[in-house]
């Protein structure tokens, strides 16, 4: 698989968009590509390829997270994340296609809005928005 594919694979996922916070060229293989939600613009997905080897940073249910660390050599503790929450996948380390799609389906759910109007920002936005009208 390669970075350009594990992208598509996220993007697949609705209301998400391919962000590039770190780096200013994109192009190159190393530069992370963040994936986020539209709506409150957290990132479930960072996928890079370091030491050669290409790999995703998803976002884990802590249990799940030592499970799956136990399972696969090919995962471990989040690569410069809260290692509770996140895991580092390789994508050469053996985890099966249909359970790298669950756990970025698993990502995307846990990062998402918590509930209706979008995220903070909207939120936020949305506030300053009446506030504004209200000193007219």
């Amino acid at each position: 698989m390669t970075k350009r594919e594990i992208i598509n694979l996220c993007l697949e996922l609705p209301d998400v968009y391919e962000d590039y916070p770190f780096d200013l060229i994109t192009a190159d293989p190393t530069a992370w590509a963040a994936i986020r939600h539209k709506g409150n613009y957290k990132s479930f997905a960072f996928i890079t390829v370091y030491g050669g080897r290409l790999i995703i940073n998803l976002k884990c249910d802590p249990m799940d997270a030592i499970f799956l660390r136990q399972m696969f050599k090919g995962v471990t503790a989040g690569y410069h994340m809260n290692k509770e929450h996140w895991n580092t996948i390789y994508l050469d380390g053996g985890v099966p296609l249909e359970l790298l799609k669950d756990m970025i389906r698993h990502s995307y759910e846990l990062s998402k809005s918590k509930r209706a109007g979008g995220g903070i920002r909207h939120q936020r936005s949305r506030i300053r928005g009446q506030r504004m009208e209200v000193r007219e």
